[in-house]
């Protein structure tokens, strides 16, 4: 209180002084209509930019939420696609579609922890078990693979990361089908190699690189990344080196992709393998 009447008795001239200026304004403004409908219309200005600052603070704010609602519609979506079918017979199709079965299912996610300067780096989801997420499943982006995952508990899925010196995909060259594997070097963030490309393949820089569809994690197609630049390797074969599509340091939402067909075409190729 008595810091208060020091304030008041040091500045008593000059609040007196905006009361009376304030006083002044208002009879003024009241009393002629030109500097009224001034006022209005500065108040009205000063109002609507306030209105417009505070509803642009609120959408973006907001984003966080919009974008979980439009990457579970993306999953919705993603899981009424033809590609998600497998077609069991092309002679001829119903409306009632049951010639069809689902191959794919897709699961939306959010990435809630995540490394990127390791050899060995992962990310955690936080959806497991209870959603339906499994060991072994892949994990992508609408911008690419992303990883697999390795470990699961009942809420959680820990993904071994593209960037991790133990992450394997069977890749090839988009447009001629050229396929080997992919892994990360362990350097770069950016950029991963592609090995075993024949040396009769014509690559040139900027190619696009995608899954082969030759494993049972990943659909055929999903985009890697582009062709950066390529080298002979032995005398025999091209590496190359690919600048990844997906920024790894950025990563907010995910796609877990579950292969509905996994156990069966692991069985049947297990009985080759053992015979």
């Amino acid at each position: 209180m008595r810091n208060l009447l020091n304030i008041l008795l040091r500045y008593h001239f000059v609040i007196l002084f905006i009361v009376i200026e304030s006083i002044s304004v208002g009879i003024l403004v009241q009393q002629n209509d030109y500097q009224h409908a001034g006022f209005f219309n500065f108040s009205k200005t000063l109002g609507s930019a306030f209105f417009k600052k505070t509803n642009a603070l609120k959408e973006y704010m907001s984003l966080r939420e919009v974008n979980r609602k439009l990457m579970d519609e993306n999953t919705r979506l993603k899981n009424m696609l033809p590609s998600g079918y497998l077609m069991l017979d092309t002679a001829f199709k119903v409306y009632n579609d049951t010639l069809h079965k689902l191959h794919y299912r897709y699961i939306s996610a959010k990435v809630i922890n995540n490394s990127t300067n390791k050899q060995y780096n992962y990310l955690t989801l936080d959806k497991g078990k209870e959603e339906g997420i499994e060991p072994g499943m892949g994990v992508i982006t609408a911008d690419g693979v992303v990883g697999t995952v390795g470990a699961v508990s009942d809420h959680f899925a820990l993904v071994i990361s593209l960037l991790n010196r133990d992450f394997r995909v069977s890749a090839k060259l988009k447009k001629n089908n050229y396929f080997g594997p992919l892994e990360w070097s362990g350097r770069n963030t950016k950029t991963a190699v592609l090995s075993d490309i024949p040396l009769h393949v014509t690559i040139q820089k900027g190619d696009t690189i995608v899954t082969s569809g030759y494993t049972t994690v990943f659909p055929e197609n999903i985009l890697l990344g582009y062709v950066e630049d390529f080298w002979i390797t032995n005398g025999s074969f091209y590496t190359v080196r690919l600048r990844l599509s997906n920024d790894f340091s950025q990563l907010e939402f995910v796609t877990v992709v579950q292969n509905l067909m996994s156990n069966e075409q692991k069985e049947l190729e297990g009985k080759m393998k053992n015979d």
